[in-house]
């Protein structure tokens, strides 16, 4: 008998399938330190499945050649059809593949009937809002949406990018691609419509991050500050646009930019922009130029912040593997503290002062959270020892709130409750993704990784959602804004402007 003429031998690829549904099986409950681990070893076995699963068909089958290969010719096609109609389009902040239908349709412009909508508008100047800390106050939120829904104002295309809006007056402000052209773009709040724009020749693409500027324009008085994904440090007139004064900021200090981009949003402290290149950097926010650079760290992508610990007001920087701390006139390195050198733990969220003497960092990719207590020895010098830390807060993204003596965040995509006194967990529960959250006075904003918009109590006895709704399609992982009323939200692909309805204050 030949081999042409022997039964198919099935068992080897029963044996391959069953071997990989045991360890898909074993990866979902395994202890994999983050769940991107999870999705690595995932993709692992399905890419060796696949090619356990060829051999067997060309070698251990005893299939016919020619249907051999024919069944080979057809899986290709197979595969390569589905990449055709289902393209790849990056990852998620999970880092799993996203494959989107190849004619999805693509965002359309809407315009509210009225140009002349009613707000309760308050600016919303910089990232994170009027006190950097993703916390708006002066406001109170309907919670009943089924009644009282939120109002789609305008909703339109938009470039490439991950900034944020900031907002004074009715100038909404972001920054985006168009082509080989970095651009910082001013919107009418109130009806989407362009009103200036300045376009730098640059342009930023790396996976899995992206393609486009990262972070959010700084508004203070009639000057605009921004810095692009490749180091330009712009300073525009608020009311045209026109270029004040620029600096590339990685150029000057001979340095590469950070692998996924610069992202730190400018600081402005009295006369000083400060951000990272290679450690903090502050230049004259009136004329450009370069005042001090800060310790040797990491290029941040967290961006800095301005806190009183220990009765000492300092810039913070959380780089990859330091935080440092720095006079805000001089630069001088007040205290630096070590974090997680041999993790890969790139710092995105930022640091948050939770009292005068102790600040919380957080990272994902399995490390957690730290709360560092400050203190000044007998000579002056700083003394930093860690409080506690816990794996049940590792903030990837988004940004930590602190309300009423508990912590609300995003533990890798999921929301979560920490008592502050002990980093232990009251909570878990909320799938968002790798979202953002801000707190508007008594409850919690939640724009999920999907696009979608929550809001949520802060209670530290349970999870409650109040509702939701879809603000924008796609991976949306740019902060939100709020300006009173008017809630802007972004990706990159489409705008979109709701406003949100208001219960009056007693």
């Amino acid at each position: 008998m030949t081999s042409s003429s022997k039964p198919i031998r099935w068992w080897p690829l029963t044996a391959i399938l069953i071997l990989a549904a045991l360890g898909l099986f074993v990866i979902s409950f395994m202890d994999a330190g983050h769940r991107q681990d999870r999705v690595f070893f995932t993709a692992l076995v399905i890419v060796v499945t696949l090619f356990l699963s060829v051999l067997w068909l060309l070698l251990l089958s005893r299939m016919r050649w020619r249907r051999r290969l024919g069944t080979l010719v057809v899986l290709i096609l197979a595969i390569s059809l589905a990449l055709m109609l289902f393209p790849f389009k990056g990852f998620d902040g999970d880092l799993v593949p996203i494959f989107e239908w190849r004619w999805r349709a693509e965002p359309t412009t809407f315009r509210h009937a009225s140009e002349n909508t009613a707000t309760t508008n308050t600016d919303y100047p910089q990232f994170l809002g009027p006190a950097r800390n993703a916390v708006v106050t002066g406001i109170q939120l309907e919670t009943d949406w089924e009644t009282h829904p939120p109002q789609l104002i305008w909703r339109q295309p938009i470039g490439a990018g991950w900034s944020s809006f900031a907002v004074v007056g009715n100038s909404a402000i972001t920054q985006e691609q168009a082509g080989d052209l970095e651009k910082v773009v001013c919107y009418e709040l109130t009806t989407g419509a362009v009103k200036w724009s300045h376009e730098d020749q640059a342009r930023f693409n790396a996976a899995p991050a992206g393609l486009g500027p990262r972070a959010t324009p700084t508004i203070s008085g009639d000057r605009v500050y921004t810095l692009g994904a490749t180091g330009i440090l712009n300073c525009l007139a608020l009311e045209t646009g026109d270029l004040l004064w620029t600096q590339s900021i990685f150029e000057e200090h001979s340095i590469p930019p950070p692998p996924w981009g610069g992202s730190t949003s400018p600081l402005l402290f009295g006369e000083l922009v400060i951000v990272s290149a290679g450690g903090a950097v502050a230049y004259h926010a009136e004329t450009g130029e370069r005042v001090w650079k800060g310790h040797t760290a990491n290029t941040a992508y967290s961006s800095a912040v301005l806190a009183t610990l220990a009765g000492t007001e300092q810039i913070v920087l959380f780089s990859k593997a330091l935080i440092t701390a720095h006079e805000p006139m001089s630069g001088e390195l007040l205290w630096q503290q070590p974090w997680e050198p041999e993790q890969y733990t790139e710092a995105v969220a930022q640091p948050l002062p939770l009292s005068d003497d102790q600040i919380l960092f957080s990272t994902s990719y399995g490390v957690g959270a730290k709360l560092y207590e400050l203190s000044r020895n007998s000579s002056g010098e700083f003394d930093v020892s860690v409080v506690w830390e816990t794996l049940h807060l590792k903030a990837k993204f988004t940004t930590i709130i602190h309300y009423e003596g508990y912590l609300y965040g995003l533990d890798d995509g999921i929301f979560t409750c920490v008592d502050p006194a002990d980093g232990t967990r009251q909570w878990k529960q909320g799938r968002y993704g790798h979202g953002q959250t801000l707190r508007v006075s008594d409850v919690l904003l939640v724009l999920s990784e999907s696009g979608d918009v929550a809001l949520v109590a802060p209670d530290p006895s349970g999870y409650k959602e109040y509702g939701r709704f879809a603000a924008v399609k796609g991976k949306t992982w740019n902060t939100p804004a709020l300006a009173g009323d008017y809630l802007l939200v972004r990706n990159d692909r489409e705008a979109a402007c709701y406003q949100l309805p208001t219960r009056k204050t007693n």
